[in-house]
């Protein structure tokens, strides 16, 4: 199986296999495992990033099932939570191609392409230096505001329809910053959630994933000198209730997120936080 955006398939040589010369190409290494490629490369002067899968094999599928992990044997996972992710109106990769071939969930090779997001920087690194300087000015705080809202919004739409991101960190929101954002009005800011390859999907998220996704977006977050107004700002968005209504029904949840990210934090460096 492959399927082609026309405009991108218009690209390819004529006279070559699609699925082969696609599992090829060369380019800009993101990284490269035994079993999978993240690469970006340039086609008809538009630049894209193709992640390739080879095939995981049966050790590493009876690894993770041992485990209790659901493996991840291919590319069909990103793409279909692009595709549900675009449904739900969440500001993703643009795909322009995907393939599979093989049976055997062990050997089988597939690939996804999206459209490079340009222009972009992440918010760990966009909003890396605020714990020494701080956002002050009226345009600035506004603006994280709304970064607050945006991500606590995204987060609610994906837990409330089933999807849950497992890999969910400030790193993997990237902002347009192709304008000047402090001057754009806010409802005109772009940020897309990226690194789909874990994400799951099911009629009904259960909680141990949610406290793993928002956990982990808490933990990401905690040098970057965030406020506790800010946090209660993404508690009321997120949940949906004011304040004192999210803190009173829903405080076992937060206790969990909070602990899950003090987990975190202490794994990767090694010691607590010196505040909440």
């Amino acid at each position: 199986m492959i399927e082609l955006d026309p405009a991108f398939a218009a690209l390819l040589p004529a006279d070559v296999d699609a699925f082969d010369y696609i599992m090829q190409l060369e380019g800009e290494v993101y990284r490269s495992v035994a079993n999978r490629r993240t690469l970006r490369f340039e086609l008809g002067g538009k630049r894209y990033f193709l992640k390739a899968h080879y095939g995981v094999g049966w050790r590493e599928i009876f690894k993770n099932l041992t485990q209790l992990k659901l493996p991840v044997t291919g590319a069909r996972n990103e793409w279909l939570a692009i595709q549900r992710l675009e449904q739900l109106g969440v500001a993703t990769m643009k795909l322009v191609a995907r393939g599979e071939r093989g049976c055997n969930p062990a050997t089988r090779e597939s690939f996804v392409i999206t459209e490079a997001l340009e222009n972009t920087q992440s918010l760990e690194d966009f909003c890396g230096d605020w714990e020494q300087q701080p956002p002050v000015s009226k345009a600035a705080i506004r603006l994280k505001r709304e970064l607050i809202r945006r991500i606590a919004t995204v987060s609610r739409i994906m837990h409330s329809n089933g999807i849950n991101h497992r890999d969910y960190y400030i790193c993997h929101f990237l902002l347009d910053v192709s304008a000047d954002v402090l001057a754009a009005p806010p409802d005109s800011l772009r940020l897309s959630l990226i690194d789909l390859h874990r994400v799951q999907l099911r009629k009904k998220t259960p909680e141990r994933w949610i406290v793993k996704d928002v956990g982990g977006l808490y933990f990401s977050s905690m040098r970057i000198g965030l406020t506790r107004r800010d946090i209660y700002r993404f508690m009321i968005e997120y949940r949906g209730k004011p304040l004192r209504a999210t803190l009173a029904a829903d405080a076992r949840f937060w206790s969990r997120c909070r602990l899950r990210a003090y987990s975190l934090y202490h794994s990767f460096y090694h010691e607590l936080p010196t505040a909440d």
